[in-house]
């Protein structure tokens, strides 16, 4: 025989399920980080209830620089059994690679080609393919007396012949040339910069048949 509840038993059921709900949801909030929680809701965030190093800023400014685009080249001829790079002493006294300025209205594996050959006195050089594009910041301290310079590098790979022969041009800021073995070209490189660059060329030079 089921006994019908009281009105007064009915009430303290249903005030204990309350409680015991509010006790489940207690202790699942315990395992959340209040920060999670928010007791206003707004269509943005306050800043000052941001920490300050949350807090929106104002976007960057560029400081004042001028912009350039330059083309280069990473030149490599067979040797013996192996490869071996071009590289050349600049005017700031560190080994890098061939590069200059694009010209209006030329290509960017002309002006390569062309710088290349003018600062390591190469008279003839093949394009092998593109490598890929590097940019950087510097104070030029000849041309723009100082100014803050952004300039756009674009690599490309070229062949020598195994004859070919590199020589320092001064008129053209070259002031030491050597052909560098390849397990060595990473090394003798001097700028940071240009290593991914020097990467993918040994990874297709290595492609090469002898």
């Amino acid at each position: 025989m089921v006994v019908p509840l009281t009105k007064q038993e009915l009430l303290l059921i249903l005030k204990w399920s309350i409680r015991l709900r509010n006790i489940k949801q207690g202790l699942i909030l315990k395992k959340i980080k209040p920060s999670t929680f928010f007791c206003t809701v707004m269509k943005a965030p306050s800043k000052a209830r941001l920490p300050k190093n949350k807090q929106a800023l104002p976007p960057r400014r560029r400081p004042p620089h001028v912009s350039e685009i330059s083309a280069g080249g990473i030149v490599v001829k067979r040797w013996r059994d192996g490869f071996v790079f071009a590289i050349m002493k600049d005017s700031y006294g560190q080994w890098s690679f061939p590069k200059g300025r694009v010209e209006k209205g030329e290509e960017l594996e002309d002006a390569a080609a062309r710088e290349t050959m003018e600062e390591l006195g190469l008279e003839r050089i093949q394009l092998v393919e593109y490598l890929g594009k590097i940019d950087i910041w510097f104070k030029d301290r000849f041309e723009k007396k100082g100014a803050l310079v952004h300039k756009d590098i674009h690599y490309f790979l070229f062949e020598a012949p195994e004859d070919a022969k590199i020589h320092p041009v001064p008129s053209e800021h070259t002031y030491e040339t050597r052909w560098v073995p390849a397990q060595d070209v990473l090394k003798e490189s001097s700028y940071v910069d240009v290593r991914p660059i020097i990467h993918l060329a040994l990874e297709r030079v290595k492609t090469w048949k002898r």
